[in-house]
């Protein structure tokens, strides 16, 4: 089973006679054994099985299993929200006195985790431009660096990540590349293929698709080498909660196995079975929908373009874009159904245009079948002081459109209605 398409429909779960034929919820948080020696070896990681639902469900374990053939990954860990998969994918490697280096062109969320929350407890984040040459990226690199990061596609940004520039350096230096693929999903994007380590998603974005479950995930590629690598000491030491199990001997698996074992057990963010269970329907049309979002924001980005009112349009889609070549080179399948633009005007006409859309909501969330809008430099954003803003690229009348499934006409149609009650 190699193909996406069918791995979004069919994958992980394979029934047997007389079972469902459908995934289904396990809406248990224990599970019953016999002996216990059973027990035993679940708990020292000897045996594969489920005993608490904060460690393990069948339910998320199917969706768990999926989310991983999607990105090639060796494993994966289904978390509460994508807040939480980032927070458990960082601390896994990351301890006071560590840092990490990460793009600036990031959710507003993540970079206020990473500048505040996580600042108060040692960890120091080094922000950069992600379109700064690799010199200038290396320079922030020191003994103590345990993570690059940056995202597929930025949101609100829509900058395209130079996979090749920030996966030869974390390469250089034997550091972990993280990337948030959550605007692309593994459907247009796999970056594992262009040097990426560990993948993140909020999965109530485009695998869910339809605004109700909650959640996240960290994938692992189970492709860096963690044996022996100094910067890494707590993967070649042993773990003496777990009798002495040293992680980087497993492998391909270290990473995730560490953060199940370690950082779900503790933090205890473990995705709900009805969460998992509605992410997995969602993703068994992940390949149909995806494709429709690139189709119709590529359309709407061609009229947002042309029309006079229109300060500027940022999607990878259209040829102008500083990151369409980008686009064509690591999102070959579609460039996302994410853009940004501006009105001009200012904020007060961005304000009033998103109060005359009838169709298109203005809602704190993005990337669903509905089309939506925000403002984040008011909203998801606000929380940045004005020079982080102003380094982010978020100006006061950037809005972030999130293009859905609906008929383009319908959508374009709506916009119009706005642009012209201006």
């Amino acid at each position: 089973m190699r193909n996406k398409e069918t791995i979004c429909v069919q994958g992980a779960y394979e029934p047997k006679v007389g079972e469902p034929r459908v995934a289904p919820i396990v809406q248990s948080t224990t599970f019953y054994y016999e002996t216990l020696d059973q027990m035993a070896d679940l708990f020292d990681l000897k045996a594969d099985g489920f005993f608490y639902t904060r460690l393990a469900n069948p339910t998320v374990d199917y969706l768990e299993k999926k989310v991983a053939l999607l990105e090639d990954g060796s494993g994966a860990m289904a978390c509460s929200s994508g807040m939480a998969a980032t927070t458990l994918a960082i601390l896994n490697v990351c301890n006071a006195g560590d840092n990490i280096v990460c793009s600036n062109a990031i959710y507003g969320g993540s970079y206020n985790l990473f500048s505040v929350t996580l600042k108060k407890y040692g960890i120091e984040t080094k922000f950069i431009n992600p379109d700064a040459p690799a010199c200038e990226i290396e320079a922030l690199i020191d003994d103590n660096t345990k993570v690059i990061f940056g995202e597929t596609v930025a949101n609100p940004n829509i900058i395209v990540l130079d996979f090749e520039k920030f996966s030869n350096i974390a390469k250089k230096y034997g550091i972990l590349f993280f990337v948030d693929n959550t605007l692309s999903s593994p459907v247009l994007c796999q970056p594992k293929k262009y040097g990426a380590n560990i993948i993140l998603h909020s999965s109530s974005k485009y695998l869910d698709g339809h605004a109700v479950a909650l959640g996240g995930v960290v994938v692992d590629c189970g492709n860096f080498e963690f044996k022996g690598n100094k910067r890494y000491p707590e993967f070649n030491t042993p773990d003496e909660s777990y009798h002495g199990l040293v992680y980087a001997d497993l492998g391909s698996t270290a990473f995730i196995t560490k953060a199940r074992a370690q950082m779900m057990r503790d933090m205890g963010a473990m995705m709900a079975p009805q969460n998992a269970f509605l992410t997995n329907l969602g993703m068994e049309t992940l390949h149909l929908r995806m494709k429709k979002h690139a189709e119709n924001a590529a359309v709407i980005a061609r009229f947002l373009k042309d029309n006079p009112l229109v300060e500027w349009v940022k999607h990878p889609s259209l040829k102008e874009d500083p990151y369409y070549e980008l686009g064509q080179k690591y999102l070959p399948n579609g460039s996302t159904g994410m853009m940004s633009f501006g009105l001009k005007g200012g904020l007060d006409v961005t304000k009033k245009f998103i109060s005359n859309l009838k169709l298109i909501a203005n809602v704190t969330h993005v990337a669903d079948v509905r089309t939506s809008l925000l403002n984040p430099a008011s909203t998801t954003h606000r929380q940045l002081p004005e020079s982080a803003l102003i380094e982010a690229g978020i100006t006061p009348n950037l809005i972030r459109l999130s293009v859905g499934i609906e008929s383009a006409d319908d959508i374009i149609a709506d916009i119009k209605n706005a642009l012209s009650n201006l």
